[in-house]
């Protein structure tokens, strides 16, 4: 079977960018077109196919740029390191907070706590492939963890201490998405324009019918992606239904 020629072309491209930097320019279409004899219109399917599989970003005025790789994550209750190595990446992070804090009105309500009770602030900037990735801000209930903010959290995954260190069995759990924009110093933190938008994942973790664990991860749109499954139903004459809902 004989491969197009935009295809030929792309694969070529492709290569190219394997060895660019982030955000390096590439060759404008008229240009790609004269260095390889093609047409006009074959250069443009070459780079809009490597634009659909996110390799290349356009900006309007600009040009075209090598793109920072996205990171797709299905919705599901596992921690970001199992999340980045079962996608080929190398995950880190670095400690920005740990330590005991005094519950807010609003972290006290969601623990079912008392204004003012200690809760673990673990506030940590996650990397993949040295890229950050998102600020995750996790609620720990204190009392059922006694030591964990003395645990090096750089090192180690919060659901690897929960679970083998302190025992814990997960229940149940709750994931909310939402757009947002960036505050100012996450911007910094994540290396984005400020005022960038960002995807906020508020997850609550239950066990033995308490909540223990109530974490907010802010992820830059540009890099990050949702998947889920979509079940089929079993009640006749109904649509399939994706297990993510809109919250009114």
């Amino acid at each position: 079977m004989t491969v197009p020629k935009y295809r030929e072309l792309a694969e070529a491209i492709r290569a190219e960018i394997a060895r660019a930097p982030v955000g390096s320019p590439t060759t404008s279409e008229r240009q790609l077109a004269e260095d390889t004899g093609v047409s006009r219109m074959t250069a443009r399917r070459a780079i809009d196919e490597l634009v659909r599989e996110g390799l290349l970003t356009r900006e309007v005025g600009r040009g075209t740029f090598v793109a920072r790789p996205v990171v797709s994550v299905p919705l599901q209750l596992t921690s970001f390191t199992e999340d980045m190595l079962a996608r080929g990446y190398t995950p880190s992070s670095t400690v920005l907070h740990a330590g005991l804090v005094p519950a807010d009105e609003n972290v006290a309500s969601i623990f079912r706590l008392d204004p003012g009770a200690d809760v673990m602030l673990l506030t940590r900037l996650r990397l993949a492939d040295g890229v950050p990735i998102a600020i995750e801000r996790s609620h720990i209930r204190a009392r059922l963890f006694p030591g964990i903010e003395d645990i090096d959290f750089a090192h180690e995954s919060l659901y690897r201490v929960l679970i083998e260190d302190y025992g814990v069995r997960f229940e149940a759990g709750e994931q909310v998405i939402r757009a947002a924009i960036a505050r100012t110093a996450d911007a910094d933190t994540l290396d984005i324009a400020h005022g960038s938008p960002v995807l906020e994942l508020v997850r609550t973790s239950v066990s033995h019918g308490e909540v223990i664990e109530w974490t907010t991860s802010t992820y830059p749109g540009s890099r990050f992606e949702l998947s889920a499954r979509i079940a089929p139903v079993t009640v006749q004459g109904s649509a399939p239904q994706s297990a993510l809902r809109a919250r009114r």
